[in-house]
């Protein structure tokens, strides 16, 4: 195309201007976030995210542990209720992992990604279980490992909740949790 050509094209000039100016503006908010963060001056936004659990292993803290890793504001807290005691009375060192985790979680930014997760299993492996213990209970309903697994949860687990607008959920359990994955008996 031509320059007169170009130049009889207004339509154009305003436009591109305009993408020019967002994207140097976009540039210019990169830098400074960056720049701010850098010398470490805090950037308004950050602190509304910050995870700030309780202190200690009871139950506040494992309800903070359980929105955090759930991604959820609020629990059922009966059921929360319900999973704490259970975990606590299966294992006498659950407060202290609930504690160790939610200070885990606050060092390292309070977002429980895969990422995060994936660093914790390498860093200790025994809080990593006590995550997937921890999320396994709200999902799953199910607390231990077969054969002395309990059911602290069924129709209130939270697996059902990404269906709950198209399925009714059976209210009782059949028989033993994964009764379902067992083959049928001969007959």
């Amino acid at each position: 195309m031509t320059a007169d050509a170009r130049e009889n094209r207004p339509s154009e000039v305003p436009a591109a201007f305009a993408r020019r100016e967002f994207v140097l503006g976009a540039c210019a908010s990169a830098a400074a976030l960056s720049f701010a963060a850098t010398l470490g001056l805090p950037i308004g936004t950050a602190s509304a995210f910050a995870f700030e659990p309780p202190a200690g292993g009871g139950l506040n803290a494992f309800v903070a542990l359980s929105q955090q890793l759930t991604g959820r504001a609020s629990l059922n807290a009966t059921l929360g209720k319900r999973i704490y005691e259970a975990f606590a009375q299966s294992d006498s060192g659950f407060p202290q992992s609930v504690a160790a985790l939610n200070t885990w979680l606050k060092s390292h930014g309070g977002v429980p990604s895969d990422t995060v997760t994936a660093a914790l299993a390498v860093e200790n492996p025994r809080l990593a279980k006590t995550v997937g213990d921890v999320m396994r209970a709200w999902y799953l309903g199910l607390i231990g490992e077969t054969p002395m697994t309990k059911v602290v949860a069924y129709e209130s687990a939270l697996m059902f909740d990404p269906v709950k607008d198209v399925l009714t959920i059976p209210s009782y359990c059949r028989d033993v949790p994964f009764y379902w994955s067992k083959k049928p008996g001969g007959g």
